[in-house]
This record gives C-alpha cells, sequence and structure tokens, in this order.
C-alpha cells in the first residue's frame, strides 16, 4: 500500500450551505460557547485566534530545467500546551483558510486527548500526482528552509498529512538537521522511518486509533444491536492509509467491510469485501473499481448504503444538508478532518444517527507521534506492543471524557447571560447536545483551565 492518502474530489455544493472552513470552526465554537458558563472574558475569543501565520513563496527548478514558484502556508493555533504539532500536506486545492482550519482542530485534538502540544498545520499548493519524486523532494527542502527556525522540536513539529509520508518527513528531518547541526534534531519531525527515529506504530496510528474509538464507544450501549464491532457491517469512504488500514483492523476485529471507495468510486458486496483482492486490485488497476464479484457503486451512492458504521476517511463536507436525510447508517465515525457539515449535524441528530467526532476519532496519530517525540527526546525506542498500549489507554480515557461530559450536558439546563431566562433545553435537533459539542467542550475547557493558571503575560 502507499502511504499516500487517497482523497476524494470535493463536490460543489456551496450554493445551498456555506461550507467555508472559517465559518464552520466559527460556527461550532458558537454552539459550544453556550455551555462554557463561567469562562473567564476574553478567554474565548483567544482561543479562536491562531497565534502566528506563515505564508510563502518559493522558486523550484523542475526537472525539464523550468522554475516554477510555489506557495505554502504554516500555522500554529495554539501553544498553551506546548509546541504546535501538525501534518503538513500537498494539495492542488489547498487553502490558507484550510490550513488555518485545521490548525484549529489539531489544538482541540490535542487537548482532547491529553498530549502537550497546541494544534499547527502546513502545505504547499501543488499536484503530486504530476510530480517526479525528485521535484517533490526539492519543494519539501525549499518550503523548509523558508520556514526555518518558525519550525523545531520545541516550536512546531510537522508530520505527515493528504499528499506526505514518511519519506517526505525523512527529508524535513534531514534539511532540518543541515540547517542546525550539532543537535539531536530527530524530535524535529514526526512520522519518520524507523531507521532515522520513527516510531512503531505511527504508519497505522490513525487508523487504530479509528478501531480503539469506535470500541469503546459501542461499550455504552447507546446503539440497539450494536454492542461491539464484531459482526458489525462497515463501509468506508476512502481506501488510503487511514481507510485501508482502519478496514483491516476492523475485519480482523469481526468485522464485515461491505463497501469501500477511491477517488474514482466505490465498490460494494453484501456478503463483505475480501480486502486482499482488493489490495491487489487497485495495485493492478490504480482502482478499487471493478473488482469481480463486486458492485460497483459511486461515491455518493456509498455514503447512503444500509450498513451499521459509516467511516468517512476521505475529505470534508462528504455528507452535507443534500445528502445527509438519505443516511441509512447506524453510527458514523469520523475519520476524516469534517467530513460532516453543520447542517448534515443537525439533520442526523434528527433521525438519531450519532456522528463520533472527528478530533476524538482520528486523534491517534497525533498520540502516537507524540510517543515518537518523546522517545527521540530521551534517544529511545519502544517495541510495537508498548506504543498500540499506551495509545489505547489514551484513546479509551478520550472517549470515556466525552461520554461522560455528554450525559452532564444532556442534562442540564443552558447557560443564559440572564439567570431568569435559562430554561430546559428544548427538544429540536438544533439544540440537542451531540458528541461533538461535548468533545469540543471538553477540549475548550481544558485549554481555558491552562491558559488561566499560566496566566496572560505581562
Amino acid at each position: 500500500m502507499s502511504d499516500s492518502v487517497v482523497v476524494l474530489e470535493q463536490q460543489d455544493i456551496t450554493d445551498t450551505e456555506n461550507l467555508d472552513p472559517q465559518h464552520i470552526a466559527s460556527l461550532r465554537l458558537q454552539n459550544v460557547s453556550t455551555y462554557l458558563n463561567g469562562l473567564h472574558r476574553g478567554v474565548f475569543s483567544f482561543l479562536q485566534a491562531p497565534k502566528r501565520t506563515i505564508t510563502v513563496s518559493f522558486p523550484v527548478e523542475m526537472d525539464d530545467g523550468f522554475v516554477r514558484v510555489f506557495d505554502g502556508f504554516r500555522v500554529v493555533h495554539n501553544q498553551v500546551l506546548g509546541a504546535g504539532k501538525g501534518g503538513i500536506r500537498y494539495h492542488p486545492d489547498l487553502t490558507f483558510g484550510e490550513v488555518r482550519f485545521l490548525a484549529s482542530l489539531m489544538t482541540w485534538k490535542c487537548a482532547l486527548i491529553d498530549v502537550p502540544f497546541g494544534g499547527a498545520k502546513g502545505g504547499v499548493i501543488c499536484d503530486v500526482k504530476s510530480l517526479s519524486q525528485s521535484e517533490i523532494r526539492r519543494i519539501t527542502r525549499r518550503f523548509i528552509s523558508e520556514l526555518g527556525d518558525n519550525i523545531g522540536p520545541h516550536t512546531d513539529i510537522p508530520a505527515p498529512d493528504l499528499y506526505t509520508n514518511a519519506q517526505t518527513m525523512a527529508w524535513i528531518y534531514d534539511t532540518y538537521d543541515i540547517m542546525h547541526p550539532g543537535r539531536n534534531n530527530r524530535p524535529a519531525v514526526t512520522g519518520k522511518p524507523l531507521s532515522l527515529g520513527g516510531s512503531e506504530g505511527r504508519e497505522e496510528a490513525t487508523g487504530r486509533g479509528v478501531l480503539y474509538a469506535t470500541q469503546r464507544f459501542l461499550t455504552n450501549s447507546l446503539i440497539p444491536d450494536l454492542k461491539n464491532v464484531d459482526g458489525a457491517r462497515i463501509v468506508i469512504q476512502g481506501f488510503g492509509n487511514v481507510g485501508y488500514v482502519a478496514a483491516r483492523l476492523f475485519c480482523e476485529a469481526g468485522a464485515k467491510i461491505i463497501a469501500v471507495s477511491d477517488s474514482t468510486g466505490g465498490i460494494y458486496s453484501p456478503d463483505g469485501l475480501d480486502l486482499g483482492a482488493v489490495v491487489v486490485h487497485k495495485n493492478d488497476h490504480g482502482s478499487v473499481v471493478g473488482l469481480p464479484e463486486t458492485l460497483s457503486v459511486t461515491n455518493d451512492d456509498l455514503l447512503e448504503l444500509e450498513c451499521d458504521i459509516l467511516i468517512p476517511a476521505a475529505l470534508s463536507n462528504q455528507i452535507h444538508r443534500n445528502n445527509a436525510q438519505n443516511i441509512k447508517a447506524k453510527l458514523i465515525v469520523e475519520a476524516a478532518n469534517g467530513p460532516v457539515s453543520p447542517e448534515a449535524d443537525i439533520i442526523l441528530r434528527a433521525n438519531d444517527i450519532p456522528v463520533l467526532p472527528d478530533i476524538l476519532v482520528n486523534a491517534g496519530g497525533v498520540t502516537v507521534s507524540y510517543y515518537e517525540w518523546v522517545q527521540n527526546i530521551e534517544n529511545e525506542h519502544w517495541e510495537l506492543a508498548q506504543v498500540n498500549g499506551k495509545m489505547k489507554y489514551k484513546m479509551e480515557r478520550a472517549v470515556d471524557a466525552v461520554m461522560f461530559r455528554w450525559s452532564e450536558l444532556s442534562s442540564i439546563k443552558k447557560s443564559s447571560t440572564n439567570p431568569e431566562e435559562a430554561e430546559e433545553k428544548p427538544d429540536s435537533p438544533a439544540e440537542k447536545v451531540d458528541l461533538r459539542t461535548a468533545a469540543l467542550v471538553v477540549a475548550v475547557e481544558r485549554l481555558a483551565k491552562v491558559t488561566l493558571e499560566r496566566g496572560i503575560w505581562p
């Protein structure tokens, strides 16, 4: 399997729903603010604003001798808990707004999973499918040199993301190491090859975390006839690193994978797919579509298949106001960042379909990145069982924290500037407390607490 994450084409639905990343971030935090009683004045605004934003343009000589100029971004959203932490993605449609939004998600994710990092994200606008390895290497080295001392082991620590992988991280490490000789520079980047100080289990960490979060959630018995993943019928949108690893691990846990998809479309078999055959077919033909004895489906149709668990593992806003009413899954598990839009959240709540949120579900990657960082600083190497055991513990604690807060929020009165106006939360779908809101409340409360304990300098 390739380390690159397969992504799906973004649907043109902006004419019916505002899917601007900053609008979505603001909308969700505004909803969360109504449940944050007694939050110190101004702290909430501080937690929303990015700490540092960087935009760079740099020239790269291509294989044909021509020089092209590339644009790149790096955003550190928050450093209250520690150094910035977040991936670097290469994509032709990358925007600064998207990077800023994803950096904020990393802030909430790190706080929720309880690792000492703040949120960050970065990337370069480029299409790796049209570039050679040597061109990608030169783009990477020049981008890192442009960032300079704005990244580092105790400042801002990159990791893999869309269309970047362990090889990309190796180039980042080497570039940073050349620029900072005589130091232990391995903690400056995570997701590296094992031979350069990478951690056991890092490549599978995000997909494995999806399984751990789902298993723990199901122990709460909130979904009738679905107490664990054994025997569950699973649909996965996206068959890149995260989607494939999740499919394999869910299958090993007894689940039945009935449909998967990539950017070209999907395949469906009600009796369950042979994942080994899917991988071979994709490697041979560049797509999962066309595997013998399967039905071909579009990515839109795949989302609407009847199943127990739907795992969107592609791009954001794949479930939106135009298709949310057609979702037939009993549970949605967000392996991708923001695959469910705000208006879709409301529709799904009305239909009693829980959504296990992204900042919880896909936190396995940053968790094992943290373990890699610790191993690099201490010049240690942990065995796979130790890494997975520690990660499972973190994921389960985070799920428990979200479920506890969700239970509390579901039974208390909504806050009001005028106590006499406070009333029981209405039963309308827009006002029901969902798991996303509970997760964000946990994260924001933790960050606010540390912010006030540290004090505002000077």
